[in-house]
C-alpha cells in the first residue's frame, strides 16, 4: 500500500450504538480524508498541466494500465514495428530500468520512473517525465503504469485517453472485480488470447462485465503474435488521433 492514495482505506464498518464506527481508524479520522482529498487535487491540477503541455505540442498522450504481466510493454514493442506514428513511452515501475531499456532498444525514446513504493504514477512523476520527452518530434505519449489493478484508477496523469488490459491467463473475474479501473478505460485489451484454449477463461462474459461498466466502451482482443490483432490496437489509436 503507498503512503498517501488511501489505497488501505476500505468501507467495511459496523454499527455499534446507532452510530458507525469503522473498522479501519483512517476512516474515522476526518484529517486523514482531508489530507487524501487535498493530494488528489494537487495531482488533479497537475494532470491539467501535463494536458496543456501534450496539447501544446499537438501529442495525443494514452495511459496504460494493468496488473503486471499482462503484456503492456510486448504491445509496445510490437506496435513500434507497425505503428504510422512516432511515440515515446513514459515508464512506471517499482524498480529498475527493464521496461525502458526495452522500448529504448526498439528506437523509441523511453524515460523511466522508479517509484520505490509508490504502486502507481502520479500527474507529478508524468510531469517530470515529459520533459525528458522529445515532444516536438512525436505523436503519442504512452504512460505505462505500475502494474496494479486498482491505485493508478484514482489518479489522473494528464493523459487524453486510458487503455487497460487483462489477460486471459489472469481468469474471466477481473473485471468484476476491478469495476473502478474498468470505468476510466477508453478502450479494453483482452491479451494472450492464444492462450484461450489452455485456460477456463469466458471472454464473452468479460466483454459484456466491460459493457455493462461502462456501455461505450471499445474493446479489442490481442494475439502478440497475430500481427491482424496489433494491426487493430494501432488502427484504434490513428482513429483518436485523428479525430481529436
Amino acid at each position: 500500500m503507498c503512503k498517501d492514495c488511501g489505497c488501505s482505506i476500505t468501507e467495511h464498518h459496523h454499527h455499534h450504538h446507532d452510530s458507525v464506527v469503522h473498522d479501519n481508524p483512517q476512516l474515522n479520522d476526518s484529517k486523514t480524508i482531508e489530507v487524501i482529498d487535498k493530494i488528489l487535487a494537487k495531482n488533479d491540477h497537475e494532470a491539467e498541466h501535463n494536458r496543456e503541455h501534450f496539447n501544446k505540442h499537438n501529442v495525443l498522450a494514452i495511459n496504460m494500465m494493468s496488473s503486471p504481466g499482462s503484456g503492456k510493454t510486448t504491445l509496445l514493442e510490437k506496435i513500434a514495428d507497425i505503428a504510422p506514428f512516432k511515440f515515446g513511452v513514459i515508464e512506471g515501475d517499482l524498480e529498475t530500468n527493464r521496461d525502458a531499456d526495452r522500448i529504448k532498444a526498439k528506437g523509441i525514446p523511453a524515460y523511466q520512473i522508479s517509484t520505490g513504493s509508490a504502486c502507481h504514477l502520479d500527474a507529478f512523476m508524468v510531469h517530470k517525465g515529459l520533459h525528458n520527452m522529445p515532444l516536438d518530434e512525436i505523436d503519442v505519449c504512452f504512460v505505462e503504469n505500475v502494474g496494479n489493478l486498482v491505485c493508478p484508477a484514482s489518479y489522473d496523469v494528464g493523459t487524453h485517453l486510458n487503455i487497460v488490459l487483462v489477460s486471459v491467463p489472469e481468469g474471466s473475474d477481473k473485471i468484476e472485480k476491478y469495476p473502478v479501473m474498468f470505468r476510466q478505460a477508453d478502450l479494453v485489451l483482452i491479451t494472450k488470447t492464444d492462450l484461450l484454449p489452455y485456460f477456463d477463461y469466458d471472454i464473452e462474459h468479460e466483454k459484456q462485465e466491460a459493457r455493462k461498466i461502462k456501455p461505450n466502451v471499445d474493446i479489442l482482443e490481442v494475439n502478440i503474435n497475430d500481427l491482424d490483432s496489433i494491426k487493430r490496437v494501432v488502427d484504434w489509436i490513428e482513429f483518436k488521433r485523428a479525430f481529436r
